[in-house]
């Protein structure tokens, strides 16, 4: 199982990820988020992630020439359409910068079945997606609400490797191993509050999910980390 954290805003949180061995790490490009941060400040987080740790572009109904200027600025890996993008949208925004990209899906019980999230996923599947996001509804947000959505709609039969994202924790991935998706995305599960991570709570999250991994290592020995 992969993970994503997302939403930093501190630099010394990009470290500790990066020293847990989290496998990618989420920026925020929407400024009504209280994890947003600037291309300015996000060049400089980047600059501490090392390689072989992806960093993702969160960006929402974000206008192309903004994104390609940030795509100028930032060196980020991936792109995170969490906003209204059709597939065709993604497609062509992501072709403007030549990068690779994943769309969030938010799933709400009254209007989503397995087989109607399969169909979506195929559709983003057709427009060149390496992955797709499946996060909680909200009426007034795109995410980042800490809310669950019920797992039982995730399709088994993916056209595309889900990520599972929305009011995950050290206390309730340890449930989703079983689920068919490839990877989890957390990131008010490990805050202390809304852009500060709790490190802590990052060192529990990681071994509830890389359990092998983490077999000889305690909470409170991250030296233990590397082995």
């Amino acid at each position: 199982m992969h993970v994503k954290f997302c939403g930093f805003t501190q630099l010394s949180d990009i470290q500790t990820a990066a020293q847990l061995g989290a496998d990618a790490v989420g920026l925020v490009f929407y400024p009504p988020s209280p994890r947003a941060v600037t291309p300015a400040q996000a060049k400089l987080l980047s600059a501490s992630v090392p390689a072989f740790m992806s960093v993702v572009a969160l960006v929402v109904n974000m206008p192309k020439d903004e994104l390609i200027e940030l795509a100028n600025t930032v060196p980020f890996d991936i792109i995170q359409f969490h906003g209204d993008e059709t597939p065709e949208q993604c497609e062509q925004l992501a072709s403007s910068v030549n990068k690779r990209w994943m769309k969030a899906l938010r799933i709400n019980a009254e209007q989503h079945t397995p087989d109607s999230v399969r169909a979506q996923i195929d559709k983003f599947a057709a427009a060149g997606a390496s992955s797709i996001l499946l996060d909680a509804y909200h009426l007034a947000a795109y995410g980042g609400t800490g809310q669950r959505f019920d797992w039982s709609l995730i399709p088994k039969d993916s056209s595309l490797p889900i990520i599972l994202a929305g009011g995950l924790d050290a206390d309730n991935v340890a449930a989703t191993l079983d689920l068919p998706i490839y990877a989890v995305d957390v990131s008010g599960g490990i805050e202390q509050n809304k852009g500060k991570k709790d490190p802590a709570k990052m060192r529990a999250f990681m071994k509830a999910v890389k359990r092998d991994r983490w077999q000889n290592a305690t909470l409170s020995e991250p030296s233990n980390l590397s082995s």
